[in-house]
């Protein structure tokens, strides 16, 4: 048996995984346990699930592999203080601390922690992390690679190509052979933008795509100067525009408030959207909402050249694409429209979280030169809890549930839903990554427009801009959307692809200004998710629900029993289903 644990942490959404025998055998994010959104800390919680999940000691592991590279970091923290010193002295002697602090002694912590002897412990560059993360799960034998985020080491982006053994007598490979570097970065580029528009870096960069279809691009001009994309498919940013790299204050400087011609958004007031028209009711919001609409035609544009010179750098009809940026649904849907790549393969967790899997795969796959097994269909890799478990939560909080069987449930959780209650759905083993896939989600008819509002306001307690994605079964998802809506990355709601008309009425609350995050689910992927789309069939005409992820604004995903009861009792929501059983509010 050979056994590889990966592990990211100290930036953000720290996170374990670990293959066994070629099979991935559990990935999950830290916050999962610690219930702190994004915690960047050790993530000891999440080493002791997968150890445990795999049924081995620290002590079994052939390899502990982490998800950067130490030194060539503090390289970057150095080089970078030494550059803007003396006005950035203040930030860098909090990052030499940090870094001091959390990574000088980082393969002691991991010894100490998982129990794994020191020399099994490997670093692994941070975007052969991302690009091993997204190749690695993929379905394809040779593959181009793309990678965009804020910074690893020093790449803030980068091309390569991989062959992998699903091909026979073919051995694993990877190679990056192009990056971009700090501080050139798409992804520091709309982060910056997104601290601009009122937004928490590495946290509302979802909402600036969202926002985006508020707005018209009529800053496009103007960001073309702050960052310029070369024919080359490469990026320059002024930084005149930028203090990231001086200052953890705030992201961009005075020069682009003069650009943009307003103060930055404050984050504290709400933007005004007219309920009727879904318009914006105040010169201002117009404006953040049009800066939204610039910086998100630009990160399509961006990405599209970095794909094309993949394409021109490795020809092949096949990428495989990772790293934060690749959270962005619109751009990926337009690497598919754009470039000359056929299939798309990105990662249910294409971020940082994701890199401790791909940390792992790489360990797996390229140090040790194991045979691949593992196609990444699904994202159901975390914890799951048994109905006798869930049965004992209910009941210490003193909570009466009905109980329905496989045959039952699907047919009342639909009759729920058709008749206007919002279902927190709580099943199996919780999502691998950002997104709810259909074991942590909110459901509810995405039919009445009006269900938007209710769930942004009375569920979620979050802005009334945000949108909703739709989950269907795959057999009618092209009678949703066009477009690929059978690739991959749909599986995993990672493409914004139009709405057709004639589905308008079937997507009233899950259409963003015509266009929708789909997720699709396959024959075999889930069979009770499966039954349930079919149940809502038999009342509304399609397999098609309203899908969020089952938290409230600011907190992880639930994820124990205790979690979901919670949030069920802190929320609006009508009806709580976990497992076998039902809890109505009266």
């Amino acid at each position: 048996m050979t056994t590889v644990l990966g592990i990211s942490c100290h930036f953000h959404d720290a996170a374990a995984a670990i293959v066994r025998d070629g099979e991935v055998v559990a990935a999950v994010e830290e916050e999962r346990f610690s219930r702190r959104k994004h915690d960047a800390s050790f993530p000891a919680a999440a080493i002791r699930h997968c150890l445990d999940a795999a049924g081995v000691s620290g002590a079994d592991l052939d390899l502990a592999v982490f998800y950067e590279r130490p030194l060539a970091k503090l390289s970057r923290t150095v080089a970078t203080g030494l550059a803007s010193w003396p006005r950035g002295r203040g930030v860098f002697r909090r990052s030499l601390a940090s870094w001091a602090d959390e990574r000088i002694w980082i393969r002691s912590t991991i010894a100490g922690t998982v129990g794994v002897p020191p020399g099994r412990i490997l670093f692994c560059d941070h975007h052969v992390a991302h690009a091993a993360s997204a190749v690695f799960a993929s379905p394809f034998s040779d593959a181009a690679t793309l990678t965009v985020d804020g910074a690893g080491e020093w790449a803030t982006a980068t091309i390569g190509r991989a062959s992998t053994d699903l091909a026979p007598g073919v051995r694993n490979s990877l190679e990056l052979s192009a990056a971009l570097e700090f501080p050139d970065s798409l992804g520091l580029f709309y982060s910056a933008l997104t601290q601009y528009l009122g937004f928490e870096v590495n946290e509302g960069e979802f909402k600036v795509m969202g926002l985006a279809a508020y707005g018209r691009p009529r800053f496009r001009e103007e960001l073309a100067k702050v960052c310029r994309i070369a024919e080359d498919g490469s990026l320059s940013l002024d930084m005149r525009y930028f203090e990231f790299h001086h200052s953890d204050r705030r992201g961009f400087s005075d020069r682009l408030i003069s650009l943009l011609g307003r103060e930055p958004r404050d984050p504290a007031r709400q933007m005004d959207i007219d309920a009727a028209t879904g318009r914006m009711n105040t010169p201002a919001d117009r404006h953040y909402a049009d800066v939204a609409a610039s910086v998100q035609q630009l990160c399509e544009d961006a990405v599209v050249a970095m794909a094309d010179a993949a394409h021109r750098a490795h020809p092949s009809p096949n990428l495989a694409m990772a790293g934060g940026v690749a959270l962005n649904g619109l751009a990926n849907a337009a690497v598919l429209a754009r470039t000359p790549f056929e299939n798309l393969y990105i990662p249910p967790a294409p971020g940082d979280s994701g890199a401790a899997l791909g940390a792992a795969l790489h360990g797996y796959h390229v140090v040790l030169g194991q045979p691949r097994k593992y196609i990444g269909r699904d994202a159901y890799l975390g914890p799951g809890y048994s109905d006798a478990e869930i049965a004992t939560t209910l009941a210490g909080w003193g909570i009466a549930a009905d109980e329905a069987d496989d045959d039952r449930l699907p047919d009342l959780v639909a009759g729920e839903i058709a008749e206007g209650r919002v279902v927190g759905w709580y099943q199996g083993r919780s999502e691998w990554g950002p997104r709810a896939l259909g074991h942590r989600s909110i459901l509810a008819d995405p039919r009445p427009a009006g269900m938007k509002a209710r769930i942004n306001e009375k569920v979620k307690f979050r802005e009334q801009f945000r949108p909703f994605a739709p989950m269907a079964a795959a057999r009618a998802a092209d009678r949703l959307c066009a477009g690929p809506v059978l690739h991959d990355p749909a599986r995993f709601m990672l493409l914004v692809l139009p709405v057709l008309p004639e589905a308008e009425a079937d997507l009233g609350a899950a259409s963003h200004f015509g266009t929708a995050r789909l997720q699709t689910v396959h024959p075999g992927q889930d069979p009770l998710l499966e039954r349930l789309l079919d149940a809502v069939e038999v009342h509304s005409g399609q397999p098609v629900l309203l899908n969020t992820s089952f938290n409230l604004k600011g907190e992880p995903m639930v994820e124990s029993p205790a979690n979901a009861i919670s949030t069920f009792l802190r929320s609006g929501l009508d009806t709580l289903v976990m497992g076998h059983h039902v809890v109505k509010k009266s």
